[in-house]
């Protein structure tokens, strides 16, 4: 089952997007967005590594240039939505940062498990 391997891969992804949002925006007191954004990049990078390990195959669809390139096509909506969530939690909602973050995370974890499985990495028939 893909989206069982990918809940710890996305788990994995998450912990250093949150760790990274925790130590730079919560604890230092950088602006959130920034952190967001550098922390959700990273974050990616992490996913991917980790997802054609052990979730999808790569070079199934894409040379993996092309592969990674459309991971992080896929990625810029997820960031939009990890951003905007972020925005609308803590800014007008008043939501506590960290709990923020982890809904926006959560928002964001089945489009980049639907993004990954049904266009980055489907098989080609």
């Amino acid at each position: 089952m893909k989206i069982v391997r990918y809940f710890f891969v996305g788990g994995a992804a998450a912990t250093v997007d949150i760790g990274l949002f925790f130590l730079f925006a919560k604890s230092l007191g950088f602006n959130y967005l920034v952190v967001g954004c550098i922390g959700f990049t990273i974050a990616t990078a992490v996913n991917y590594f980790l997802s054609i390990r052990f979730v999808f195959r790569s070079g199934v669809r894409f040379a993996r240039h092309t592969e990674l390139a459309f991971i992080y096509l896929a990625s810029l909506l997820g960031l939009v939505l990890n951003q905007g969530i972020l925005f609308l939690l803590i800014e007008h909602a008043g939501v506590e940062m960290m709990l923020g973050k982890l809904a926006a995370t959560g928002g964001v974890f089945l489009w980049n498990f639907s993004s990954r499985n049904f266009v980055v990495f489907r098989d080609k028939n």
